[in-house]
């Protein structure tokens, strides 16, 4: 395992650009990248459940109701420990749960990635990465930052050490993801 190895967590409310940073931070840094989602995602494929953001979330409440809040986090923590890349990304810490165990790890930072609403609102709706995410309205989307997973995310938010502000264009994102990384690489 690299001894320098950098873990980023990426927190940030619905469509803020999580995703995009870490695919970024993988193509462009050679990152390993996981997602909190991905086992959510994995769960409701096995039982043939469409990957809504309903179902997604109400995986979520039940495993971590039924096997403990930290549940994934203790998961992210051990793949992210394992991975072998000087450079590993967790995409989507939305609870004060999820930074516990990630926390513990060396050399972890988190990360805000902020965007205004109505730039997050256009970019969900484009990407559709939930089936029900295309037709969603305007009103929908500010209703769905009422749910468990988006309320939490304002408690993690300000334990963020760095802070990326997403309403600019691409190139602009890759430029603070750059910033960031040449930041913590003269660290070592």
């Amino acid at each position: 395992m690299p001894t320098n190895k950098k873990i980023f967590g990426l927190t940030g409310l619905l469509a803020s650009g999580k995703g995009t940073a870490a695919k970024y931070f993988e193509e462009k840094h050679n990152a390993g990248i996981y997602r909190f989602s991905t086992a959510l995602r994995d769960v409701c494929k096995r039982v043939h459940l469409e990957q809504t953001r309903d179902n997604l979330v109400k995986m979520s409440e039940c495993l971590r109701a039924t096997f403990g809040e930290d549940l994934l986090s203790k998961a992210m923590a051990r793949d992210t420990e394992n991975d072998m890349c000087k450079i590993v990304v967790v995409d989507g810490v939305r609870r004060m749960e999820d930074v516990a165990h990630l926390k513990l790890l060396p050399n972890f930072i988190l990360v805000a990635i902020s965007a205004d609403p109505a730039t997050r609102y256009e970019r969900l709706i484009k990407r559709g990465e939930n089936s029900d995410d295309i037709a969603k309205t305007y009103e929908q989307f500010l209703a769905d930052h009422k749910r468990s997973t988006e309320v939490s995310i304002l408690d993690v938010v300000p334990q963020a050490t760095e802070q990326i502000n997403n309403n600019g264009s691409l190139e602009e994102l890759h430029q603070q993801i750059d910033a960031l990384i040449n930041k913590y690489e003269t660290k070592n």
